[in-house]
Order: C-alpha cells, then sequence, then structure tokens
C-alpha cells in the first residue's frame, strides 16, 4: 500500500502484484470525495460522517474492495484534505488489513468534479502499469451493492463502458423556457444512472483530455464517453445505491442498531374495483364469488398491497416502476410471479422477512374460512414460515364502494431485516 497526494511530480512506482478481473483485465477504482458537501447544511463533509463500523467513505472503499480484485484505489479529495480523507477511510478496523494489498492514492480535485476526476486519471497514467479498466463512484453512494460492482466491470471490459440504472419511478416530463411541459417523456424507456461508472482507461482518459478543452461542464463520464467514444452500456441497478446529498438523505439511512441490525418498516395500499366476469383472487387463492377484481393483471389486491409494502421498506420502489400498468406484457399477469420477482431481488439486497400484516376491507363473501389458504400460500411465495404471515379481514359495514360490494381494499405492513 501506499498513500499519496499528487503533485506534478509524483509517480507511483511500487511493484503491484494484485490479482486481475474481468478477463485479464486490471482495475482501478477513483472514489469522487472532493466536493464541498454545502447542501448537507453542516460543516462536516458527508463522505466522513460516521455509518456503520467505520464512515461513509470507508464503507465505499470497504464493498469495492470486498468484490472485485482492486489494484489501485484513487481518492479525490480536496486541496490539503489528504489528512481527513485518510483518517475517515481508516476509520473501519476492518477495512485496513484489506487496504494493505492495494496501492492507495489521495489526489487533489478540481474546482468541478469532472476536473477532479480529469486529475486522478492523469495521476493512474502515470504509473508504470496503468489499469486497463477503471470505476468511477461517488464518494457519498456508499450503499452500492457487490452485485451492482461485478455488473458494471463486466459490462465494461465487454463493451467498453457500462453505467448501472434504474427506471425512474416518476413520470418525467421536460419543461420549456415559459415553465410549461413541452416534452413527455416515456417513462419505459428512461433510465436513472448511478455509480460507479466503468470504462476502459485509456479510451476515457483521451475522451476527458479532449472534453477539457470543450466550452461545457459535462454532468457524468458518460456523458463525455457518448460524445468522443461511443455508447455507453446500461446495467441493472438498485434504488438502494443512493447518494447522499442532503441530510435528510443520511439520517434515513442510518437506522442501524446497536447490534448492527437495520430493520425497515414497509407499507402497502391497493383498491380495486369488483366486477362480473372476472375471478376473485386473494393471495394466491381463487375465492368463489361472482365478482372478481378489475385489473391490468390478474388485479389481487392483496398480493399488489404486499408487493409496495416490501419494495417501501426495501427503498427498491413501487410496484408500478416494476410492472408499468400501461405495458401489454403484464396483462392478466400471476401477481405471484410478480411478487416472487420482485422478492428475489429484495433478497439479493441482503433483506430478510420479518413479518407481514395484512388487513383485507372486503363485504363478500366471508373470508374466514378461506384465510388460512391465503397465508400458506403467501408464505409459500415467499419462501417464508406461516408464522411470518398473518391476514386479517374486515367489513365495509354497508358503507362506501366496498361496504356496497363494490370494491376490496387492502393494507399490508411488513418489517424487514438486515
Amino acid at each position: 500500500m501506499k498513500i499519496q497526494l499528487m503533485t506534478a511530480e509524483m509517480i507511483l512506482t511500487t511493484a503491484m502484484t494484485s490479482d486481475t478481473v474481468c478477463g485479464g483485465k486490471t482495475t482501478a477504482v477513483i472514489i469522487a470525495a472532493a466536493g464541498s458537501s454545502t447542501r448537507m447544511g453542516g460543516t462536516v463533509k458527508k463522505e466522513y460522517l460516521p455509518l456503520k463500523n467505520g464512515t461513509v467513505l470507508s464503507e465505499c472503499a470497504k464493498i469495492f474492495l470486498s468484490t472485485l480484485s482492486v489494484k489501485y484505489v484513487v481518492i479525490t479529495v480536496p486541496c490539503g484534505g489528504s489528512g481527513e480523507a485518510q483518517k475517515a477511510l481508516f476509520a473501519d478496523d476492518a477495512l485496513k488489513p484489506i487496504l494493505q494489498t492495494v496501492n492507495l492514492s489521495f489526489v487533489e480535485g478540481g474546482s468541478t468534479r469532472q476536473k477532479s476526476i480529469l486529475n486522478a486519471l492523469e495521476f493512474l497514467a502515470e504509473i508504470a502499469c496503468p489499469p486497463d479498466i477503471v470505476l468511477i463512484h461517488d464518494g457519498a453512494r456508499p450503499f452500492v451493492t457487490g452485485e451492482i460492482i461485478l455488473r458494471t466491470a463486466e459490462a465494461a471490459a465487454e463493451f467498453g463502458a457500462a453505467v448501472p440504472g434504474i427506471p425512474p419511478v416518476d413520470t418525467q416530463k421536460t419543461v420549456g423556457e415559459d415553465g410549461f411541459i413541452s416534452v413527455h417523456l416515456r417513462r419505459a424507456s428512461m433510465t436513472a444512472v448511478q455509480t460507479p461508472q466503468g470504462f476502459l482507461f485509456r479510451k476515457l482518459l483521451e475522451a476527458h483530455r479532449k472534453a477539457a478543452g470543450d466550452d461545457v461542464e459535462y454532468t457524468d463520464d458518460t456523458e463525455i464517453w457518448d460524445k468522443y467514444e461511443g455508447k455507453v452500456k446500461v446495467v441493472e441497478g438498485n434504488a438502494c445505491n443512493k447518494k447522499i446529498t442532503y441530510a435528510q438523505d443520511y439520517s434515513a439511512r442510518t437506522d442501524t442498531g446497536k447490534d448492527g441490525m437495520i430493520l425497515r418498516t414497509g407499507l402497502g395500499y391497493d383498491l380495486h374495483r369488483l366486477t362480473a366476469g372476472r375471478k376473485l383472487v386473494i393471495g394466491g387463492i381463487d375465492i368463489p364469488f361472482e365478482k372478481g377484481e378489475d385489473g391490468h393483471s390478474d388485479g389481487d389486491a392483496l398480493l399488489h398491497a404486499i408487493t409496495d409494502a416490501l419494495l417501501g421498506a426495501s427503498g427498491l420502489g413501487d410496484i408500478g416502476s416494476f410492472f408499468p400498468p400501461e405495458e401489454e406484457q403484464w396483462k392478466d399477469a400471476d401477481s405471484s410471479v410478480l411478487l416472487q420477482t420482485v422478492w428475489k431481488k429484495i433478497q439479493a439486497e441482503g433483506w430478510k422477512l420479518n413479518n407481514l400484516d395484512c388487513v383485507i376491507k372486503l363485504e363478500k363473501p366471508k373470508f374466514l374460512p378461506y384465510r388460512n389458504q391465503v397465508i400458506s400460500s403467501v408464505a409459500e411465495t415467499l419462501g417464508v414460515s406461516t408464522e411470518q404471515v398473518f391476514v386479517k379481514a374486515k367489513t365495509g359495514e354497508k358503507l362506501g364502494s366496498v361496504g356496497n360490494g363494490e370494491a376490496i381494499e387492502v393494507w399490508c405492513s411488513c418489517i424487514l431485516i438486515k
């Protein structure tokens, strides 16, 4: 390991012995942490805030070093800020032995993120054996997963450039200078990009050098690559991989208990009209009745509420972002399959179910004779014990759409643990 702060003369010359990844290509990680954190409203840089057993910065480095065989780690820091950055990075004792296996450098950033990244790239270019692949990651994005890192690194090696992305939850619009909507964008064809962003090192360096001469401030490295090198492959990201920008972003994600366990609650809700000619499906069980839920899929209001509760607790989005109702492929879809699809993604992030508690509001038919079947069906779909699932029912007391037999309404709360 070698800790350095970049100057014009400094060149890293230590012999490198780390393993290679991505088809024999060596990998470097640049962690961008040279910003001022002004939007946090405090005097402490967000990358240096406490998180788990270390800091935000140490968590970023830890997941990369635990996932990939990394040869170089370069951290961009404010002018004269290498001391604070080192302290934040070494705050986690578990990270110290891992850092002994890489070449670590601290590089002074510039006045913009673009200039900071170029400084880091130029530093790597002066090394005796520059990397083949470079991954660039926000130092304030400590919730990235190993799966995202691997997907990005492998795609960068194959396609030259890659970025993780997630479907936007909200419908997106373009607004003109007059303040009115000018373009209605199709959400299904859009993605919100995250980091790490992965590239072939030499080509990204050349693209950055060209971009430095433009009278443009680029928002991220994919924009520079797209202008000077070509297309960027989008791989699957994750809604949990959020960047800490404001104080509430930090407080909302630091709910770790004394034993290191994270608990999250989620709330799901659904309402469906009851109509003749449709099956009444509750929790994957067909309930004999003259009416059923009207919906784009099979209309299983209970499983829809459960899906939204789990997605809310895990922070991965909502059911509409995964299965847009305007898309024909989800017409009459089995909601059990949709729930299983979502649950696998949630489990991949390390979450486990503590319990579900559901309330069904339905005037007719009586739900009690089917309750045990429904509980067993939900538990089987999620691969959990029936003791972790409870479903109860209420009537509408002859009031409103439910009371008049026109609708079914469902609430679900859950607790996830990690």
